[in-house]
């Protein structure tokens, strides 16, 4: 098991990085062809709408594999540990089912898509292909959510992702 979620994680982290980079080529090559040779890349918008959505979906499945969506724990803090536990066990299996359901939602509004036959007008591209990443990545989170409920209902201590252990960092920095 820790074998196939290390190598998800290889992908992802390249996916990511691949997307973020390719974006900043793709708006630097777009304004230098503008102001330099007063000519705009054709499909550099469109480029960047499919990476967006390709950094998103892959993004909330490396966030969640690493325990850093956004909390809101003012009152989660002030309870006591066996509370606190059963509070994330809840909260990482409804999220798990919110994302196992959005994940069904998006199936149903690419197959509406595809119906469509719309394409992307300069690069050619059927547009449910891109949409294609939505699924994969609510799939992937409802996936890691739904294995951090389960780490936390074996293990003694209180886990926010399959390896990352509930807690704030203490360092703190002098400037």
């Amino acid at each position: 098991m820790d074998i196939i979620d290390s190598a998800i994680s290889r992908i992802e982290s390249v996916l990511l990085a691949t997307g973020v980079l390719l974006m900043a080529i793709n708006t630097v090559a777009n304004v230098v062809g503008r102001f330099l040779f007063q000519h705009s890349l054709f499909f550099s918008e469109e480029l960047n709408f499919i990476l967006i959505i390709l950094v998103t979906f892959a993004g909330i499945s490396y966030a969640a594999r690493q325990g850093r969506h956004i909390r809101m724990s003012a009152v989660y803090d002030a309870m006591p540990s066996s509370a606190r536990k059963g509070m994330m066990t809840l909260i990482a299996i409804v999220t798990a089912l919110s994302m196992l359901a959005l994940c069904y939602f998006s199936v149903g509004y690419i197959f509406k898509v595809a119906e469509s036959g719309r394409v992307l007008p300069a690069l050619q591209f059927p547009v449910y292909w891109i949409f294609l990443w939505v699924p994969v990545g609510f799939f992937m989170t409802g996936l890691q959510y739904l294995l951090t409920a389960i780490k936390n209902l074996v293990e003694k201590d209180i886990y926010l992702s399959t390896h990352v252990l509930e807690g704030y960092d203490d360092d703190k920095i002098d400037v």
